[in-house]
C-alpha cells in the first residue's frame, strides 16, 4: 500500500508538471500569435478588417480575460489597432469587448491600461458608444491613469478626448466632478498639455459649464482654470481659441452680452472673472497672463498691418 500511494504521488506530480508545462505552451503560443496578428493589421486598413472577417475579434477578446499578463498586453494592442479601423468599431462593440477593456484600465499592466483607453477613445467615436462605455463606470479609472501620466503624453490626450466624450451625459458629469481632484486633473492638462490634449480638455471643461452653468462654473473657476485658457486663447489650436473664449463668458459673473458702453471684449470678460477670484497667487497670476496675452495681441495686430503695408501699392496708398 505504502508503495502504491508512493506511486500515484509520483505520478499525481509528474501530472501537475506536465499541466503546468501545456498551460505555459499555450500561452506562450498565445502570445506569438496575437503579437503576429498586430503585426498583421498595423499595415494597412484592409488587414484590419480580413483579420475580423476571418474570425479571429472573438479569441483576441477571450484573451483580454486572461490571467497572464502579457497575454492581456498583446490582446489589448490588438484590439487598439483594430479599433483604428472605422468598419470595426460596431462588430468590436457587440463583440463585447468594451467592458472588459474598461476592467484592463482598472487592474491591467500599465501598457495595457495605456492601450485600452486609447482603445475606447477610437471606440468612443461611433455612434452610441460612448453611452455605452459610461455604463461600464470608466470616470475613475480614466483619471487615475490621467493623474498618472505626463500631461503632454498620447495617453492624456487620449484619457481627455475620451473624458470629452463622456461630458455630453450627466452621468458622466457626475462621475468627473464627485472625483476628487476630478476637474483639477482635467484642467492640469489645459494649463500644460500638448495642443490636442488641451483642445479636448477645455472641450470637457466647455460641455460641463454648458451643461449647468450654476452647478459648474465655481468648481472650475476654484481650480485655477483662467491662465491655462487666456493662453489658449492666443497659443491654442483654432477649435481650442474658440472654446476657450466661450469658456471664457461663461465663466464670467453674467453669462450675457454687456452694453454697448461696456464692451464685450476678452479683456474685459477676462477682468470681470479675476476680479471675482479668491487669493492673491492665482488672482495674480492670471493678470499677469492678461498682460502677456494682450501685448501678443497687440504684436499680432501690428505684424497684420505691417504685412498689409507691404502689399500696398502706391495707387492703394493714396487712395
Amino acid at each position: 500500500e505504502i508503495e502504491t500511494t508512493s506511486l500515484l504521488g509520483k505520478q499525481g506530480c509528474v501530472l501537475n508538471l506536465l499541466t503546468r508545462t501545456v498551460i505555459s505552451a499555450q500561452l506562450l503560443l498565445g502570445s506569438i500569435v496575437l503579437e503576429k496578428i498586430t503585426e498583421y493589421i498595423v499595415t494597412s486598413c484592409r488587414n484590419k478588417s480580413s483579420i475580423v472577417e476571418a474570425g479571429a475579434l472573438e479569441p483576441i477578446t477571450n484573451f483580454l480575460q486572461s490571467s497572464d499578463p502579457n497575454l492581456q498586453e498583446h490582446a489589448t494592442a490588438a484590439l487598439l489597432t483594430l479599433s483604428a479601423s472605422t468598419s470595426n468599431k460596431p462588430i468590436i462593440t457587440n463583440s463585447g469587448a468594451i467592458p472588459l477593456l474598461v476592467q484592463i484600465l482598472r487592474n491591467g499592466s500599465p501598457q495595457a491600461k495605456m492601450d485600452s483607453v486609447m482603445a475606447l477613445s477610437n471606440l468612443s467615436t461611433h455612434s452610441n458608444n460612448a453611452s455605452t462605455i459610461l455604463k461600464t463606470h470608466p470616470i475613475p479609472p480614466i483619471l487615475a491613469l490621467l493623474k498618472s501620466s505626463k500631461t503632454s503624453s498620447r495617453t492624456a490626450e487620449k484619457c481627455c478626448a475620451l473624458i470629452e466624450s463622456l461630458m455630453e451625459f450627466d452621468d458622466g458629469r457626475a462621475a468627473l466632478t464627485s472625483e476628487e481632484g476630478g476637474i483639477l486633473a482635467v484642467v492640469e492638462v489645459v494649463e500644460t498639455g500638448s495642443l490636442s490634449s488641451r483642445e479636448h480638455a477645455v472641450g470637457a471643461l466647455l460641455s460641463l459649464c454648458q451643461s449647468d452653468r450654476c452647478r459648474y462654473r465655481e468648481p472650475i473657476l476654484r481650480e485655477g482654470v483662467i491662465p491655462g485658457l487666456l493662453e489658449l486663447t492666443v497659443q491654442g489650436t483654432p477649435k481650442s481659441r474658440v472654446k476657450a473664449q466661450t469658456l471664457l463668458r461663461l465663466l464670467r459673473e453674467s453669462p450675457y452680452p454687456r452694453s454697448e458702453l461696456q464692451p464685450d471684449t476678452l479683456e474685459n470678460i477676462v477682468c470681470n472673472i479675476i476680479s471675482q477670484i479668491d487669493g492673491d497667487e492665482q488672482s495674480g497670476k492670471a493678470k499677469k497672463m492678461l498682460a502677456e496675452m494682450v501685448q501678443v495681441s497687440m504684436e499680432q495686430s501690428l505684424r497684420h498691418l505691417q504685412r498689409r503695408a507691404l502689399v500696398c501699392t502706391p495707387g492703394d496708398l493714396a487712395d
